[in-house]
């Protein structure tokens, strides 16, 4: 069973700050934890779509409903947790490396 990797945390958060074009946000600006919806990153349901569309086209995972959004974008440890539960095989990642 694949686990969540600080190396796909990492990539978790490249793809959000890239996807939503936060190029004054670093990686390590990002919590782990912290919700990314409201008080935490402060993104809103335009970022949510974003974040779909950059899950799907980087890891195969798709977001079928609102319901399910709204649990996997919680942080972006369950975002990792999401794309591991629901990715066939090996991670590969944008860089076409495998973690």
């Amino acid at each position: 069973m694949l686990e969540v990797t600080e190396k796909l945390i990492k990539q978790v958060k490249r793809l959000i700050i890239e996807r939503l074009k936060l190029e004054e946000i670093a990686i390590e600006d990002i919590d782990t934890d912290a919700p990314l919806f409201g008080e935490g990153l402060g993104l809103d349901s335009i970022d949510a779509l974003e974040l779909v569309i950059g899950l799907e086209k980087e890891y195969g995972v798709s977001i079928p409903d609102a319901e399910v959004g709204r649990k996997v974008f919680q942080s972006v440890r369950t975002i990792a947790h999401y794309i591991v539960e629901n990715q066939g095989g090996e991670l590969s990642t944008a860089d076409g490396s495998l973690s």
